[in-house]
């Protein structure tokens, strides 16, 4: 029985539409090898996670090295080093005043645990969220996801959410478009506020770009206006960083294109370039509002993973990575608009740095064309390309390959995306 069998008969999942049909044996930098021996260009990165490149000797160095020393010990029922040091750096390069870090496994459970803290420091059980958005699998990560083809069946979700549209400007919910909309779709929140909530909302949480919604990007001055409301109203800033932190987007963290300082920040994927690693982080006087019994993991803050994130943190620093996809992302953006030009399929390009989506559309009314999409990506599959297919309407590619892909494979990248475009 091969793989692919055993995964039939032995690992759940039913809930996958569809799983590769490739066997991943290794990987190295941007490129994953199948049992066979064949080289796929990755340009999803496990769902944005390995930013730092696949098995990146600095990081593998410092696990192994952790490893023959202390697998694991519970880092809230003692003392551990690794954990100590990650923390400290954490601090270091958020923005703002944020400082003290919870240690999770996952994102779902570093945006839990955030959503409780929020709920802790303001005494209050509210929450406002974006229509579009993606925070979790688990229950108040579906409470606050903002797309019921993720909460269908998994209902009642935890009262007291509230949802904002989202700033989609290809789609506007308003149906204006920026800048002459004057950010309708943020200055609605002071309505949602006053008529969908009861007054006790504790955070506003939000994507910087939100990616499962289809690398939904918010124009620059968007959390200005956001954070003016917030500040007026007393409700803390919750940032989701677990899909744009760690340099993704061009700069460590996705909000500080925005120029908000976050109450509360979200992460994971990639902080520890495939370690499993979550975490949140939070000004002072907001995290020690957690008291004794009030919150706790087993895992989290694994002394392995942690050793893995410093390596992780240090290498993007030392090789100025959120600057190089910065960068690389500015120059894909172009030779993708090129390829808009030759094929009317593509509706939209959009996103920051190394995070980027197309969107897929049939006609001038921007009918989502997602049978088109899933043809696409299993083209360039068959090509040697992994990409990424999400959205709400199912519709947008998703380019976002480990950040230290050469410029050669970017070109080689948009040479077998056109190819695909080509073929259907």
């Amino acid at each position: 029985m091969n793989t692919i069998e055993k995964y039939n008969k032995y690992v759940n999942i039913s809930m996958v539409d569809k799983v590769q049909p490739v066997v991943i044996e290794r990987a190295k930098g941007a490129t994953v090898t199948d049992i066979q021996g064949k080289n796929y260009l990755d340009c999803f990165s496990g769902i944005a996670v390995t930013n730092a490149g696949h098995c990146n000797e600095k990081v593998l160095d410092a696990a192994r090295a952790q490893m023959e020393k202390l697998v694991h010990c519970c880092s809230y029922v003692y003392y551990s080093q690794p954990t100590a040091d990650l923390a400290e750096k954490l601090a270091q390069i958020s923005p703002g005043r944020l400082q003290k870090t919870f240690f999770a496994n996952s994102g779902a459970e570093a945006i839990e645990g955030a959503l409780r803290l929020a709920k802790q420091f303001t005494g209050k059980t509210e929450f406002l969220a974006l229509q579009a958005s993606f925070h979790g699998r688990s229950y108040a990560t579906l409470s606050v996801t903002g797309n019921n083809a993720r909460k269908r069946r998994g209902g009642p979700y935890m009262v007291g959410c509230s949802f904002l549209p989202a700033p989609y400007c290809y789609r506007c919910f308003f149906e204006l478009e920026y800048p002459d909309c004057h950010l309708k779709c943020a200055r609605a929140l002071e309505d949602i506020i006053r008529f969908n909530t009861y007054d006790h909302v504790a955070a506003f949480i939000a994507e910087p770009i939100l990616g499962e919604g289809g690398i939904v990007t918010p124009p620059d001055d968007y959390f200005l206006e956001i954070e003016k409301i917030l500040k007026k109203h007393g409700i803390l800033l919750l940032i989701d960083e677990v899909q744009t932190g760690f340099c993704r987007t061009g700069k460590m963290f996705g909000i500080e294109h925005y120029g908000v300082e976050p109450d509360i920040m979200a992460m994971a994927k990639g902080i520890a370039d495939g370690f499993p690693l979550g975490g949140f982080i939070a000004r002072e006087e907001i995290a020690d509002s957690f008291k004794p019994g009030d919150h706790l993991s087993t895992f989290g803050g694994n002394p392995v993973s942690c050793a893995a994130s410093i390596a992780n943190i240090d290498f993007m620093l030392e090789t100025h990575l959120a600057q190089q996809a910065l960068e690389k992302g500015e120059s894909l953006k172009k030779e993708l608009e090129k390829l808009a030009k030759r094929h009317p399929l593509i509706g939209d390009i959009r996103g920051k740095g190394l995070m980027i989506g197309m969107e897929l559309v049939r006609d001038r009314q921007k009918t989502p064309a997602n049978t088109e999409g899933n043809k696409l990506r299993d083209r360039c599959f068959e090509l040697g390309l992994l990409v990424g297919l999400g959205g709400v309407y199912g519709n947008v590619l998703r380019i976002q390959p480990p950040l230290v892909i050469s410029k050669e494979q970017l070109e080689e990248a948009v040479k077998v995306l056109d190819a695909a475009f080509q073929k259907i």
